[in-house]
């Protein structure tokens, strides 16, 4: 898959400004997923264990994923987390094209939110 890679660094630069402005500091791809698996986690800042972090990433990666129907929002434990399966393979692509494509998906997840907070006129 590929992406208009001038449009995407240009909304990729104003997504960390944007989140830049909120936190303080200029959050890369990482910490992105962990602040969307916070969000998806439902649960509130916390302290998170290295495990849980790692989780946490993992939960963000595949909400941004289902999206475009790659993964598929299967239910939450007994202790509230959410789990995914993968409904159809995420296609072959190296290192940056991978890197693209998750870009793409988390810029989409936020511009979805944004709409979603913004009234009805």
């Amino acid at each position: 898959m590929i992406y208009d890679s001038e449009n995407l660094d240009h909304n990729w630069t104003q997504l960390r400004a944007d989140l830049m402005k909120r936190f303080g500091k200029k959050p890369d791809l990482n910490a992105i997923l962990f602040l969307i698996g916070i969000q998806e986690l439902g649960m509130g800042v916390r302290e998170f264990t290295k495990e849980e972090k790692q989780d946490l990433m993992h939960i963000a990666t595949c909400r941004v994923f289902a999206e475009s129907g790659y993964y598929e929002f299967t239910g939450r434990d007994e202790e509230g987390w959410p789990h995914f399966k993968a409904a159809k393979p995420i296609p072959f692509a190296n290192l940056k094209e991978q890197e693209q494509m998750l870009k793409w998906h988390v810029i989409e997840y936020f511009n979805r939110a944004d709409d979603i907070r913004k009234p009805n006129p």
